[in-house]
């Protein structure tokens, strides 16, 4: 049985992964943002059989010394751990720096001394900034248009450098925006589907951006292909659908699901600095195809519908408060 660690295991799309794994039958250790009311996040709420067979870790990505205990002894690394807000990075940019390039550089070093087999690192579509062709290759150039991407960058270079410099088996995922149940309330669709439920009234940012949208176990299922494929070893590799949507044609989807017809207004505090908007994200992800046959499985109308109902299934974690940074 292959040992496997998750860090960032009780997030949004860790916990999917973790699912995914111990399905698959792998043991596994999930490494989990410490804190002192000894709650999990997202692993609190899976299944009693997942929750059994998995080892959760408390740490801090950000402590060396934490985060090579919890490596030794496995065989893959899924990194997944990283602040991801991308208005909050305007607000704490040191903390950015601190848990996406000190904690990956944490990461790889663990790896290294332990002998890790295979280290996963997982990017963004950020880091490619607005399109400079579409569909985005993994060659397009990339630009720091906002302190989280800038971080990310970061931490993609010193993943590549680890495989260039110590030839350690790493792979750099690239997902593009990835959605689906236990999202959090900061990021778009739940943000709609929140205030959707509520009434007919929607206080949104910018409508124009155009964004490609991956379902959360197509893209778990994408970390797990990319483990498996010796192909993929020291290469980055999109994960994306291939094709994209505007904010303002998604909440016309939303609206349809939700059966109501919406007033949006348009807040200048939800609006992204005019030069750290990222218009256009679509994905080229032929790579992924070829080299270790992933293929998006859920179309996007049976996703959001899916993020619907867990969404209304779960009001206390979707209160409609407002704005979240």
């Amino acid at each position: 049985m292959k040992s496997v660690l998750v860090t960032g295991g009780a997030g949004f799309i860790g916990s999917h992964l973790v699912e995914m794994l111990v399905r698959e039958g792998f043991q596994v250790r999930a490494f989990v943002h410490y804190n002192s009311q000894g709650k999990w996040h997202h692993l609190e709420n899976v299944s009693a059989e997942v929750r059994s067979a998995i080892e959760i870790i408390p740490g801090d990505i950000a402590d060396g010394g934490a985060v090579s205990k919890a490596v030794a002894g496995c065989e893959w690394v899924f990194h997944l751990a990283a602040l991801i807000g991308i208005p909050y990075s305007y607000v704490a940019p040191t903390s950015y720096v601190q848990t996406n390039i000190i904690g990956t550089l944490n990461v790889l070093e663990a790896c290294r001394t332990h002998g890790v087999a295979r280290m996963l690192h997982t990017s963004t579509s950020e880091t490619y900034g607005s399109a400079q062709y579409v569909p985005i290759d993994e060659k397009h150039p990339l630009v720091g248009q906002s302190p989280y991407s800038a971080t990310k960058i970061g931490a993609d270079k010193l993943a590549e450098s680890y495989w260039l410099s110590f030839e350690m088996p790493t792979t750099i995922v690239r997902p593009f925006n990835t959605y689906g149940p236990r999202q959090s309330q900061r990021a778009i669709i739940p943000t709609v589907m929140t205030q959707a439920i509520s009434g007919n009234e929607l206080k949104l940012g910018n409508l124009d951006p155009v964004r490609d949208l991956t379902f959360v176990t197509d893209t778990a299922a994408g970390f797990l292909a990319a483990a498996r494929s010796e192909k993929v070893i020291g290469k980055t590799i999109n994960l994306g659908v291939g094709s994209g949507i505007s904010i303002r044609e998604l909440v016309g989807k939303i609206g349809k699901i939700a059966g109501r017809d919406f007033q949006v207004e348009q807040q200048d505090q939800r609006v992204r600095p005019e030069g750290s908007e990222v218009q256009r994200l679509i994905s080229d992800n032929r790579l992924a195809k070829e080299l270790m046959d992933w293929i998006p499985q859920v179309d996007l109308d049976q996703g959001l519908q899916a993020t619907f109902e867990h969404i209304k299934a779960h009001p206390l974690d979707y209160p409609n408060r407002g704005y979240v940074v």
